[in-house]
């Protein structure tokens, strides 16, 4: 009875977890994007990420190799 009251509560928090996600408003893309170079590329990229997530899809995040000194 213990084992699957741990294992039933361990399922149900991951759910609750999993299922609380909070998106970026515009207002923290702009504030994001206003410190960058092309900022109008910036806020297309991030909002165009954010209405993949919202739908499920993968999206791509690029991974730069660390240079040491």
């Amino acid at each position: 009875m213990k084992l699957f009251f741990k294992v039933f509560s361990l399922i149900l928090l991951s759910l609750v977890f999993a299922l609380e996600t909070y998106s970026i408003s515009n207002s923290q893309i702009l504030r994001i994007c206003s410190r960058k170079r092309r900022e109008k590329a910036c806020i297309k990229r991030l909002k165009l990420n954010r209405e993949l997530i919202y739908k499920g899809k993968p999206i791509e995040i690029p991974v730069y190799p660390y240079k040491s000194k």
